[in-house]
């Protein structure tokens, strides 16, 4: 069912959230409301999106998926330092927030949260993610349209949007005009090929571990 705080309706699982009007400031009371602790909350273009949903098997699946990923794709061919920080916030104020499933930082270098801090990364202070990414099981609508918008206006350089049900991995770069491109290859993940990711993701009917282990020997030769 879905419940309604003193200002805001919650989506509850197995419900779609829906974006509702708002203020920044509605976000920041939305955020420090405990109640919503375990919320996924999205602030862009004057509208917030709730999500108190559990993470079905298969979003959880595809998720931990690309945590590996990324941990073989760095050790494998760059050895470069990296955090993932799934559902981590991230925002700009009066501008736009939000928990994307996946944050990307390459080599470090990004603000941490001091004693007495919100516990979410100011992209006014920090530098932005070099990548998020969405996993998208019944969000793809908005993970594709207000979701994208909202990443491209922090300036997020690259977007992942993993389809579920597709089976596929919709990569998109940011031009110098501050839109998405569609891209082929991964800049973040330089040269790495976003049609293998998609592969990988069929490979999950025999467990991500499986699929994991695929991706390996993929990327060995390239």
């Amino acid at each position: 069912m879905t419940y309604t705080t003193p200002k805001f309706i919650v989506s509850q699982v197995g419900e779609i959230p829906q974006w509702q009007a708002a203020t920044w400031e509605d976000y920041v009371a939305a955020c420090e409301d405990q109640s919503l602790d375990a919320a996924r909350i999205f602030f862009y273009e004057g509208f917030l999106w709730i999500d108190m949903g559990n993470e079905g098997p298969q979003h959880a699946r595809f998720n931990d998926l690309f945590t590996i990923i990324f941990f073989l794709w760095f050790t494998t061919k760059l050895g470069q330092n990296f955090d993932s920080l799934s559902g981590c916030v991230i925002e700009k104020s009066q501008l736009g927030s939000a928990a994307p499933d996946k944050v990307l930082y390459i080599g470090g270098d990004f603000h941490k949260c001091q004693k007495g801090e919100p516990r979410r990364i100011n992209l006014n202070q920090s530098r932005v993610p070099d990548l998020v990414g969405e996993i998208s099981d019944t969000t793809l609508t908005s993970d594709l349209e207000q979701k994208k918008r909202l990443y491209a206006a922090l300036g997020i350089p690259e977007y992942w949007v993993v389809d579920i049900q597709g089976e596929r991995v919709l990569a998109f770069r940011l031009n110098e005009n501050g839109n998405y491109q569609e891209c082929e290859f991964s800049g973040a993940l330089e040269g790495l090929p976003i049609a293998l990711l998609s592969e990988t993701l069929k490979m999950l009917t025999q467990g991500n571990g499986t699929a994991a282990m695929w991706f390996a020997q993929q990327i060995g030769n390239l």
